[in-house]
């Protein structure tokens, strides 16, 4: 089935053809919505019971709906892993290299968190879609260094760290991050990546297995 169908349709799709009930796309609709929340704020702790609370619905017509909880969460995955790798094609778009990049890194933290939730939810299933991205990770490394943007002694693989490292838990030392701390975590470690870098790097590099 292709991954670039929105998650709704994809679950409401029963191979007939056939047009669905407006309530039965509300119903969806809602299911798909409170998944993604869930994923957001029950990490891997996922339930059917608790998807079906938050959209609205009895846990009989969210089974009606989208047949289990892991068919549900791999549609919701896969329009993730699509919106994702549209958005890194649309930056290497970019008519400037280190806008396109700063874009794309901005929009994958914002998703990066609820992606591994799912994935890891279903058994760690991301697969060849890692590949996708690590090849969008580096080609949009490789263009803003190309352009003078980047600092040059950095690799695609230390972004991919660099990257992760901003999406941080709420809590810290007794601290209580606010909604907006992986965005300002973000922008300190955008601006170490703007060329020409204040200093070398130690050590190598991480490996690509």
């Amino acid at each position: 089935m292709d991954v670039t169908w929105p998650a709704v349709d994809r679950l409401l799709d029963d191979g007939t053809g056939h047009r669905p009930r407006a309530d039965a796309r509300r119903n969806v609709e809602r299911l798909v919505a409170a998944a993604h929340e869930a994923a957001r704020e029950a990490g891997t702790e996922i339930t059917a019971h608790d998807v079906a609370r938050r959209a609205g619905v009895g846990i009989g017509t969210f089974y009606r709906r989208v047949g289990s909880l892991e068919e549900l969460l791999k549609a919701v995955l896969d329009e993730l892993i699509a919106e994702i790798n549209a958005t890194g094609d649309a930056c290497l778009a970019a008519d400037d290299p280190w806008d396109g990049f700063r874009e794309f890194a901005t929009s994958y933290i914002r998703r990066r968190n609820e992606l591994c939730d799912i994935s890891e939810a279903l058994g760690d299933v991301l697969g060849n879609s890692r590949a996708d991205l690590r090849d969008r990770i580096r080609r949009l490394v490789e263009r803003a260094q190309d352009a003078g943007a980047m600092r040059a002694d950095v690799s695609w693989t230390d972004v991919a760290f660099l990257l992760v490292s901003a999406a941080t838990g709420p809590h810290t030392l007794g601290l209580r991050g606010g909604e907006a701390q992986w965005d300002r975590n973000l922008h300190v470690i955008l601006d170490g990546l703007r060329a020409p870098g204040s200093g070398d790097l130690p050590g190598e590099p991480p490996r690509v297995p």
